[in-house]
């Protein structure tokens, strides 16, 4: 079926309408995304129009084939039932013929599956064959291999490294076709050949890997690793060295008496454990790629000895044998541990041979594990526990005459402490930042509750000649405490707060508001920063937003012509409908923006955008007028041509503004109504670039138009 062809003017797809799926909601609603609902309703009576036009035609095209289809149809009835018997016997045949095919695929069917299932059973047998072939070579080689020491009467009973590789390339073999023919009864007879084998193949590279490390043996070391990772046991192999190699080492210097035998004990028991790297484990490095060597081709991929072996050894011994170290009761020590410990493991990692190795320890069970141990929210408790300020004990306004305080009163100056300790060298901890903030905002939050209480209930404030309690550490050894009272009595009875009181409260918070932001700038610059960055990406994505919502509408200035050419219509005296709707996501903005985000926010946003739309704006009447006035001119010639006679595209009936004049008077009215609804918006026409150019265009046009 095929529609009519409409005007490329058209704001939808004629084929629209025949699809399957064509829904009239989602049909208006996509249309008014892009036109108005006046705008559709237009183009869709045209089209209606077209329509009609068009099945008119085609009936008149085949107005003889409609007026004689009821005389064709007559006698139809006897040919059709002429044709029926025919039809039956053909369709018997048909029927017949069907039958025989499906016999015959049928048989096809049933032997292609016979073949499929001798197919599979001669793929298990020739995997059988192969496992019988491979364990039958694989006993070869050791029984000859086992004549050889025999006759040469050595007393190692180690295979060589090569002949290893030999039988571990057909042990991979074997193991794949074992896998294969899982299941298989055969299988079971031969599978206690395959166990002594690979019995055999592990011993004897255990074996030869640590004769190989005894004897810093590369070429040994690395047939056994090559064979290793032949075989998918790289980890049976890092877990031997953690065995063998890494071990021992561990239980000579992980040991507690030695630690504590002197102050820095510990920090040489991480110095010595931190040297097993370089001096122990160079050859499994060079082997497997772990430092610079000469010659890559040679190294063996697929271990990583420090996460797997070394790693894992150090971290079960220091749980093992020095668990005080994680006892978080004497906090001053408890950070010293740690310190020291979160040191150890950031030169660990720094021995690591690349990234992913630092990603593959920090992703290891130990590694999680050594950090768990470190119970970090008791030692966070036990630091804070003597905040007087946090559990409200000051009760009193006390003056602080400590030498060099900042603060006049004794609260203030143990807030003040209290803020500092919790960030201090000896004290803060990174993995307790975000409790010790937690724990900054609730001390600001009691500082900022006790002054409440005193300003709203001073009645309830005594003086004690108790003194408060001291400041933790050397603080309290700095101050003293006197009670300030003009006017009160000692005796512990009610007073008000006096004016010194107030001025010492006043000038406290004062400080404390200049600290606190001095202090919280620098920490937040650079969040801040980021969050500034972001801010000129989203002024330049709303202000395209804006300018594509207006600009939509504004190019509808270039229909203005076709408004008034011919059409007799009366000289214009107000702005053209599209700049109410070209206008409207500016005033939209200044509705949603308002109380959410700054004014002077809001008005660079609308300058931006309606500096860019007026640039396009004066582009599009700019062009407007240019046709006008070669139009005017093209008329003028014509009539000159003709003599003098009057043209009604030019003229109206009572010799009033010609066409072209009204044309040219309705821009200057809708750039005249841009002005004032840019007043309105806040801003100055002025500012608004190209604004003025397009002034002088229209008032140029106005001026021809009158």
């Amino acid at each position: 079926m095929n529609l009519p062809k409409g005007p490329e003017s058209l704001c939808f797809d004629k084929d629209i309408f025949i699809r399957d799926d064509f829904d009239v909601d989602q049909f208006v609603a996509e249309c008014r995304k892009q036109v108005q609902l006046e705008e559709m309703r237009e183009d869709l009576e045209l089209y209606y129009k077209l329509l009609k036009t068009a099945m008119v035609e085609l009936i008149n095209k085949d107005y003889a084939d409609f007026v004689n289809l009821s005389t064709n149809l007559v006698g139809m009835d006897k040919a059709l039932n002429q044709l029926s018997v025919p039809l039956g016997q053909l369709r018997e045949e048909v029927l017949s013929l069907r039958s025989c095919v499906s016999g015959v695929i049928q048989a096809i069917d049933d032997q292609l599956f016979k073949h499929e299932d001798l197919q599979k059973k001669k793929v298990c047998v020739m995997r059988l064959i192969q496992v019988v072939r491979s364990v039958e070579k694989i006993e070869k080689i050791l029984h000859s291999q086992s004549s050889k020491e025999s006759g040469s009467q050595e007393n190692s009973s180690l295979l060589a490294g090569q002949i290893l590789e030999r039988i571990a390339t057909e042990f991979n073999q074997l193991q794949f076709h074992a896998v294969q023919s899982k299941g298989i009864p055969l299988l079971d007879k031969v599978r206690p050949r395959i166990a002594g084998i690979t019995s055999m193949l592990q011993q004897s590279l255990e074996g030869l890997l640590i004769e190989g490390l005894q004897s810093c043996n590369v070429d040994i070391v690395r047939h056994c690793l090559r064979t290793y990772a032949t075989i998918d046991k790289t980890r049976d192999a890092e877990a031997l060295v953690g065995q063998v190699l890494v071990k021992p080492y561990m239980d000579q210097v992980i040991v507690e008496d030695v630690v504590t035998s002197s102050p820095n004990g510990l920090e040489k028991m991480y110095s010595r454990l931190l040297e097993f790297v370089p001096h122990h484990c160079r050859l499994l490095r060079e082997v497997t790629g772990g430092v610079v060597c000469s010659d890559r081709a040679d190294t063996v991929p697929g271990y990583d000895f420090l996460v797997n072996s070394v790693w894992p050894e150090m971290i079960q011994a220091i749980e093992e044998r020095l668990s005080y170290l994680f006892n978080p009761g004497n906090p001053e020590v408890f950070y010293e541990r740690y310190s020291i410990s979160m040191e150890f493991v950031r030169k660990f990692e720094r021995q690591c041979s690349s990234q992913a190795s630092v990603k593959r320890l920090r992703a290891h069970v130990s590694y999680a594990s050594f950090h768990n141990r470190w119970n970090l929210p008791v030692y966070f408790q036990l630091r804070c526990i003597n905040f007087p300020v946090l559990y409200g004990e000051l009760t009193a306004l006390t003056v602080c005459v400590a030498v060099g305080s900042m603060f006049h009163l004794q609260v203030s100056e143990v807030l003040w402490f209290c803020l500092m300790r919790c960030w201090s060298d000896r004290v803060y901890l990174p993995p307790l930042a975000h409790r010790l903030w937690k724990l900054t905002l609730q001390l600001l939050a009691r500082y900022a509750k006790f002054l409440d209480e005193v300003l709203t209930k001073p009645s309830v404030m005594e003086l004690t000649k108790e003194p408060c309690r001291p400041l933790p550490s050397s603080a309290s050894s700095t101050s003293s405490r006197t009670s300030v009272d003009e006017g009160g009595s000692e005796g512990g009875g009610p007073i008000s707060l006096s004016t010194k009181q107030l001025v010492y409260i006043a000038a406290d918070i004062q400080k404390l508001q200049e600290k606190l932001f001095s202090s919280l700038l620098a920490a937040l610059f650079d969040s801040r920063a980021r969050l500034s960055s972001s801010v000129p990406s989203l002024n330049s994505r709303m202000s395209q937003h804006l300018t594509e919502r207006c600009c939509r509408f504004l190019k509808s200035a270039a229909e203005v012509p076709r408004l008034y050419r011919r059409t007799n219509k009366e000289v214009p005296v107000l702005a053209s409908a599209y700049m109410d709707n070209a206008l409207r996501p500016l005033h939209q903005l200044l509705t949603d923006s308002m109380g959410l985000v700054t004014p002077s926010t809001t008005h660079e946003w609308l300058h931006v955008a309606l500096s860019e739309c007026t640039q396009r704006y004066y582009e599009t009447i700019s062009e407007v007028l240019s046709s006008v006035r070669k139009m005017e001119e093209s008329l003028k010639r014509l009539k000159q041509a003709r003599k003098g006679a009057t043209t009604a595209a030019t003229a109206g009936a009572n010799g009033g503004p010609t066409d072209d004049g009204k044309i040219r008077l309705q821009l200057a009215l809708d750039v005249e109504y841009l002005g004032e609804q840019i007043q309105k918006m806040g801003l100055q026409p002025g500012d608004i670039s190209m604004f003025s150019t397009l002034m002088d265009l229209v008032k140029e046009a106005r001026e021809l138009a009158e």
